[in-house]
């Protein structure tokens, strides 16, 4: 892993969207659309937006989005739907803070086990997750167009979970 770069975690804003698409863009071939950025705070029942903030200075302007997570919340389940960090400050630990954030959250929301789906050959993000504690559980066959492929459903379940949550720094 490269520098530990200096940002904060905190909600995602609405007035930070465009920064969020730009990323979101730049890091996959089948990108949310505006409109399900805007949809996820409808959804606050079941679903928290976090992003990492770049500390004021860092980037010699305002407040800048380094990296988000968007995740749901159902009962004692977490769901990571979408993780990306920006291509210039990618390796510097903001994924995992990312994670590990959205994680503790959603333990004090009542979550006791973790999925996600990751595209078969995103061997960087199946790292990240792996490190976390995540196990592959199965495989969705041709679950990703554009290109098609298949996705590893990860998951990281009931002791595993809370060592992950107990170990995090906050």
């Amino acid at each position: 892993m490269g520098e530990e770069a200096e940002f904060v975690i905190d909600r995602l804003r609405p007035e930070d969207l465009e920064q969020v698409l730009a990323i979101e863009q730049a890091s996959f071939s089948q990108p949310w659309t505006r409109k399900m950025f805007e949809n996820e705070p409808k959804r606050s029942v079941v679903s928290t937006s976090l992003a990492a903030y770049a500390k004021a200075g860092q980037e010699g302007k305002g407040r800048t989005v380094v990296g988000y997570i968007v995740f749901w919340v159902v009962a004692d389940e977490m769901h990571i739907l979408n993780l990306a960090v920006a291509p210039s400050h990618r390796r510097k630990g903001i994924g995992t803070k990312l994670v590990h954030a959205a994680l503790r959250q959603a333990y004090r929301l009542g979550a006791r086990r973790a999925f996600l789906e990751v595209r078969a050959s995103n061997e960087a993000a199946r790292m990240l997750y792996a490190s976390l504690g995540f196990a592959g559980i199965g495989l969705r066959r041709g679950y990703y167009s554009m290109p098609p492929e298949d996705a590893v459903v990860m998951s990281l379940s009931g002791e595993a979970f809370g060592a992950v949550v107990k170990r995090t720094p906050a």
